[in-house]
């Protein structure tokens, strides 16, 4: 599900200056949920704030950091003021409840795009610019920044067995669920506003990792179009992944637990369609 060669220039738009290249004034909220990344925080978000996207904003999803990554992201509020927002959330209540609360948060205060996002560094910000030109470009309401489709890479640092633990954990969602997506697990995920609030987060089973999984899961069975684009995944800048072996557990069970029953969702506002590349075609 390669769409190599939509992301070279940007589409008209209403909001366009009229030179060719220049990036339309999209409202994409990056929403980035953190706990303990005082370190990463500020990096990222000075490397995100720098592209060329005028309509950007960052949304930080706080879950009472004991480093103080919630005062970081309140000066970093100051600094940019407009946009970058703090989500303070009083306790560690998982990845998939914080992205949950901070993309219904972005969603009402008007974005038109939500993208799904890391602080750790492994999502590289250069990538954000080809998410956005795709999703313009083709009117998917999903675009996954995808280590398994060509030209997609893994971080280097990685050693052998937590590489063919990713590759194995994708194929085995796919065995089970058929999604047509090649990375279902991935963090780095671009979704149109409609999509968001068609989807209903408020009912999602899963707390930790595995909310990735059943978010695409319920979009593809919404008849959400989806493209894939290849992005090179890198190992963390600062600190230690949060992945545990219970998050693991959670995570092999849930395909089956979907089969059962998932969220539920209605189809986007203006209609479900299959965009280029989209789950089940070109495979």
């Amino acid at each position: 599900m390669d769409v190599s060669g939509t992301t070279n220039g940007w589409p008209g738009s209403a909001a366009d200056d009229g030179v060719p290249g220049t990036p339309p004034t999209v409202a994409v909220t990056v929403v980035m949920p953190t706990y303990n990344e005082a370190e990463s925080l500020p990096g990222t978000a000075r490397e995100l704030l720098a592209l060329p996207l005028p309509g950007l904003r960052l949304l930080v999803v706080d879950d009472a950091s004991p480093d103080g990554t919630g005062r970081v992201a309140d000066e970093l509020t100051e600094r940019h003021p407009g946009r970058v927002e703090v989500l303070h959330r009083t306790t560690k209540d998982g990845l998939g409840r914080a992205y949950a609360a901070g993309m219904a948060a972005a969603v009402a205060h008007g974005a038109e795009y939500v993208l799904q996002m890391d602080a750790d560094g492994s999502h590289p910000v250069r990538h954000v610019p080809q998410l956005v030109g795709s999703a313009l470009a083709t009117g998917a309401d999903l675009v996954v920044g995808s280590r398994y489709v060509p030209g997609g890479r893994l971080a280097t640092e990685w050693p052998a067995h937590r590489r063919l633990l990713s590759r194995w954990a994708n194929r085995y969602v796919d065995m089970v669920l058929r999604t047509g997506l090649r990375d279902i697990t991935a963090g780095f995920a671009l979704w149109r506003a409609g999509a968001v609030t068609a989807l209903g987060l408020e009912r999602a089973r899963s707390a930790g990792y595995s909310f990735q999984i059943e978010l695409k899961h319920a979009a593809v069975r919404a008849g959400c179009s989806a493209v894939e684009i290849p992005i090179h995944f890198e190992e963390r800048r600062h600190g230690v992944s949060k992945m545990s072996a219970a998050v693991q557990v959670e995570a092999a069970l849930l395909p089956w637990r979907l089969l059962l029953g998932g969220l539920g969702a209605a189809p986007p506002e203006d209609g479900p369609g299959r965009a280029p590349g989209a789950p089940g075609a070109g495979r």
